[in-house]
């Protein structure tokens, strides 16, 4: 699935507004999705799997995805900018489930960095509150000091390419795609160290042929702890799509807690406390020019998807 630039919520439910930046969005209680058990290697979403999906749109097409993460903001990429629209199992054809809004206000991280993607996060507020429903629920986001271990199972959702250069066909039905976590130290090595900052978390199998890609941007990575799902990223870049030995990088989602709770200062989000078991057998993973901790200075620019 390729998943990156513009902000199109993709819900159930959604707002459409030609010329305006929209916001298509799924909410309910944080990280519950009460249906729920093309990116690159997916498969089509039942309807109300994902119900904090959004699709952010401008003009009428999808650009990019994002998260409902309370009634009147969505979370999505800062590499991304303009409209939204909320939970829609497909962009093309009918949906009773959807639900569009205008985008107000566009907050970027005030450290966001376009040449090295760090801080590559946004929040942007609706022009009025959705409507809970089966369909349309906040996801919870990661707290602070969570711990993702490698390997930890992780799925994520969007519109984008189901390859590189070949777009989602019609209907355009959300897809998702099941990914594992893989550890910093290891992510780095694969990409080039320098390129994964402590701000960053990354997924993939690495024989290739899952993966997040263009349309996708923005767009959110959760895991299951207990029946709550838990954001742990949102869709920022990578070399390619799907590409053996190539893992997307996420925005970390944990690092970000106090500057989204210094932004919301009325009904906040929910954050939780994401925790894996265990030793990571990534805290041992070294390659050549990898330091002890890896290094959130040197980086080199990276291929983001739209």
């Amino acid at each position: 699935m390729v998943l990156r630039k513009w902000i199109h919520l993709l819900a159930l439910v959604s707002l459409l507004s030609a010329g305006n930046l929209i916001l298509l969005i799924f909410v309910s209680v944080c990280g519950t999705a009460p249906h729920s058990s093309r990116i690159v290697g997916g498969e089509d979403a039942p309807p109300g799997y994902w119900p904090w999906q959004v699709s952010v749109q401008i003009f009428g097409k999808h650009f990019c995805g994002g998260s409902l993460i309370n009634k009147e903001w969505v979370m999505s990429a800062a590499h991304c900018f303009f409209r939204c629209v909320t939970q829609t199992s497909s962009l093309r054809g009918a949906n009773p489930n959807k639900v569009s809004r205008n985008v107000v206000k566009i907050i970027l991280h005030p450290n966001y960095d376009s040449m090295t993607n760090n801080n590559d996060i946004a929040l942007l507020r609706l022009s009025s509150p959705v409507r809970f429903t089966d369909y349309i629920r906040p996801v919870c986001l990661a707290a602070s000091g969570s711990v993702f271990n490698n390997g930890t199972d992780s799925w994520v959702t969007g519109w984008g390419a189901v390859k590189e250069g070949v777009a989602l066909p019609f209907p355009q039905t959300l897809q998702e795609v099941e990914v594992p976590v893989v550890g910093n130290r290891q992510c780095n090595c694969l990409n080039g160290v320098g390129t994964v900052t402590d701000n960053m978390i990354c997924a993939g199998v690495l024989a290739g042929g899952k993966d997040s890609c263009q349309g996708d941007s923005g767009g959110p990575m959760v895991s299951k702890q207990g029946s709550v799902w838990v954001q742990s990223g949102i869709v920022s870049f990578g070399f390619g799509c799907a590409q053996p030995n190539l893992p997307g990088v996420y925005s970390r989602v944990s690092r970000y807690q106090s500057w989204i709770k210094s932004r919301i200062r009325s009904n906040r989000p929910g954050f939780v406390q994401f925790i894996s078991s265990g030793l990571d057998p990534d805290s041992s993973y070294t390659c050549p020019g990898l330091l002890t901790r890896p290094s959130s200075k040197s980086q080199v620019p990276v291929f983001q998807y739209q």
